[in-house]
């Protein structure tokens, strides 16, 4: 038993919207604030830490100013899409030590509305790697069309089956009705949308959405009042992933340093995971982390996501809410991929539920695959 184990997540709630050019970004946050606090029992003179990111270099004081909140341990933490999933672990790390005592981690974007999708722009030139890959224009959808572009070179692995990680998150998206797309697809409808980055299509890549979603953690002893049952927080680890001095494997990912460290936290093996949360900005992100994590071999990963495995009544459901490829992707998609898990572990997600779920596994990508990116695994169990 991990130290992390003295703190339960208590509440979530994923902000409904998928475009609300009449709101702010704090209103995002704000909302998903008291919808995840009304879901714990809690209110907002319970909390005394917040965590938060991408509202800018000093945005978090901005928010607390905004919730009218003093905490006493606060967080910014920013390595994108894997922030939040980065967040649950410090939270319960910070109550564990008696840092704080009620955690609210919250997120808000307009990245719809205000026609800003993170990724699709070139790079910014002010990091030190970025004097050498600016000049040639790269984008965050290029270096994960690269990373597809090898694992088929050096696995064989068919755009059929990148494809099929879409369309079997499309069907859990058809169970949830905020998912941004609904509508069944197949194989065929995604090799038949454009290419936008070869080898990826279209519907291999995420959608863009506005939205935002909070999550409240406490202590286990404080969580026995709480509304719902806490979930447990088993095990988790961090990683980063680089390519300095030449080192390149474009197949290798930070995923297979967090995950195998955060199992052995949780005393858990991949035969023991229930249902998997997985950072699904293209479809070759699922299959690049599901083989990183050691659900299968590497270069085994296509033909793991073929048949129905990843599907709800399949071998390990993933995405259940649709990911990020259906669902909702705001930009940092992380804080969904720990809402779902917990509303899986609680039984709350109707036709999507995943038969008796008693541990989830939850991993955020953030940055680029085959250049620089960080991976944070988090396990979690039912209470």
């Amino acid at each position: 038993m991990s130290g992390l184990d003295q703190a339960r997540v208590v509440g979530v709630f994923e902000h409904p919207t998928r475009w609300a050019p009449e709101k702010t970004q704090y209103q995002i946050h704000a909302e998903a604030a008291r919808g995840a606090l009304d879901d714990a029992g809690l209110s907002i003179r319970d909390v005394d830490g917040l965590l938060s990111s991408g509202l800018g270099p000093i945005g978090l004081m901005s928010l607390a100013e905004h919730l009218d909140l003093h905490p006493r341990y606060h967080d910014s933490t920013n390595i994108g899409g894997s922030t939040f999933v980065a967040q649950v672990l410090h939270a319960a790390a910070a109550i564990a030590v008696g840092l704080c005592e009620v955690a609210l981690i919250t997120y808000g974007s307009k990245a719809s509305s205000d026609r800003f999708a993170v990724g699709t722009g070139g790079l910014s030139g002010g990091d030190p790697p970025d004097q050498f890959e600016a000049p040639f224009g790269p984008t965050v959808m290029n270096s994960y069309a690269m990373v597809a572009q090898r694992h088929m070179h050096e696995f064989g692995t068919t755009p059929e089956q990148l494809a099929e990680v879409a369309v079997s998150t499309r069907r859990h998206a058809s169970m949830n009705p905020v998912a941004r797309f609904r509508d069944p697809i197949s194989v065929d409808d995604v090799l038949a949308s454009r290419v936008v980055s070869s080898p990826l299509h279209l519907l291999d890549c995420c959608v863009i959405t506005d939205g935002g979603g909070a999550v409240v953690l406490t202590s286990k002893q404080r969580a026995r009042d709480c509304k719902k049952p806490g979930v447990r927080i088993l095990g988790g680890s961090e990683a980063l992933r680089h390519t300095a001095c030449g080192s390149r494997d474009l197949t290798e990912i930070a995923a297979a340093q967090s995950g195998p460290a955060a199992m052995e936290m949780a005393g858990v093996q991949c035969a023991d995971v229930d249902m998997c949360m997985i950072y699904d900005s293209f479809t070759i992100t699922v299959i690049a982390t599901l083989e990183n994590l050691g659900f299968c071999k590497r270069g085994e990963g296509g033909a793991f996501v073929s048949g129905g495995t990843i599907g709800l009544g399949g071998a390990l459901p993933i995405n259940t809410d649709g990911g990020g490829l259906s669902s909702n992707h705001p930009g940092m998609r992380g804080i969904f991929l720990v809402i779902e898990a917990v509303r899986q572990l609680r039984g709350e997600c109707g036709e999507r539920q995943v038969e008796d779920c008693q541990i989830a596994l939850c991993h955020g990508t953030g940055g680029m695959l085959g250049l620089r990116h960080s991976g944070v695994t988090l396990v979690l169990g039912a209470a």
